[in-house]
């Protein structure tokens, strides 16, 4: 991937310059199953274009990854990430795990393939470098998001492939490595991981791939969450604490501000950042009340519950703050 990022640094470039031919089609676009470099793996995408971009645009991406028995267009809807889309402008990508790779769609994060960088990881970050050279987007404004099953695979991404993303947002997931097998998977939802955060991050780090970097994060999380247990939450920010330790190079640890209780919504949600020289790198936010749900989403949708607050937002307002360098 190391060569792909130095193409994609590139391509923005002739964006940029405005070389490239303007974008032609906005709105909602389905496309066929794309392949990735080894011809094995493939999945579908949708994508969502805001209108009236032009070749010298640059504008942000999101990667928004769906949990099990979802897909991009009912993400799409449940979350309304597209309506946020056109008001802030930046383009939205849905990956869609194949049926055939798993009956419920449910992405790997558990497999060892895909926790060494192969697998479904390579797969996403394949697309999204695709996605990259071939709209008007900001190469170092590149997000990614997910619940369940797809924020679990949001951390193995942020872990994997940090240099491709600049922020990322995890809602009811788990960390990178929290389970290794299917059945350790089931356990690990229940009851969380009984892997050691610190020490998965410190190996993480260590990786020789080239594209190991500290991704700036926000994870959400239900305290009445019964399918994936709000104890992953927190080793997701113990993990990630470390992580941005071990990659990141800090002398010293992230300095804890003080939890805040937040009312302005139907549910309250208790808040705490993480900071780095002053600045927010980290954020957990706690819905009081919630089960396994988009915070704020259309209800019509499974996995999503209208009584707020708005993740969709809450997601955006956080991760724009960043930029890769």
């Amino acid at each position: 991937m190391g060569n792909a990022l130095n193409r994609l640094t590139r391509k923005a470039a002739t964006w940029l310059s405005g070389r490239s031919r303007p974008v032609r089609r906005a709105g909602w676009i389905r496309r066929p199953a794309f392949t990735d470099a080894s011809g094995r793996r493939s999945c579908k995408y949708c994508l969502y274009v805001p209108a009236g971009l032009k070749a010298t645009d640059t504008v942000p991406l999101l990667v928004m990854l769906h949990g099990c028995s979802q897909d991009g267009a009912t993400l799409a809807a449940g979350t309304r990430m597209n309506a946020l889309a056109d008001l802030q402008r930046f383009i939205v990508l849905y990956p869609e795990q194949s049926l055939r790779a798993n009956p419920l769609r449910c992405w790997r994060w558990f497999s060892r393939d895909t926790l060494d960088g192969a697998g479904d990881a390579a797969l996403i970050a394949t697309l999204v470098g695709r996605i990259v050279s071939r709209y008007p987007i900001d190469a170092s404004r590149v997000y990614v998001a997910g619940i369940s099953a797809g924020g679990a695979m949001a951390a193995v991404l942020a872990c994997c492939y940090g240099r491709l993303f600049a922020a990322c947002a995890i809602a009811s997931g788990m960390m990178y490595r929290a389970a290794e097998s299917l059945r350790d998977a089931a356990a690990v939802m229940q009851q969380g991981s009984r892997a050691a955060p610190d020490l998965v991050a410190r190996a993480a780090a260590q990786s020789p791939s080239g594209n190991v970097a500290f991704v700036p994060a926000l994870v959400i999380h239900g305290d009445e969450d019964s399918t994936v247990h709000p104890r992953n939450a927190g080793q997701i920010i113990e993990q990630l604490r470390a992580f941005a330790r071990y990659a990141g190079g800090l002398a010293d640890p992230l300095t804890e501000s003080p939890e805040v209780r937040v009312t302005d919504a139907r549910r309250a949600y208790r808040q705490q950042d993480y900071l780095q020289n002053r600045r927010i790198v980290l954020r957990k936010i706690i819905v009081e009340g919630m089960g396994h749900a988009w915070s704020g989403g259309d209800e019509r949708h499974r996995f999503n519950d209208a009584a707020g607050p708005d993740a969709s937002r809450l997601i955006w307002d956080f991760v724009s703050m960043f930029r890769r360098d």
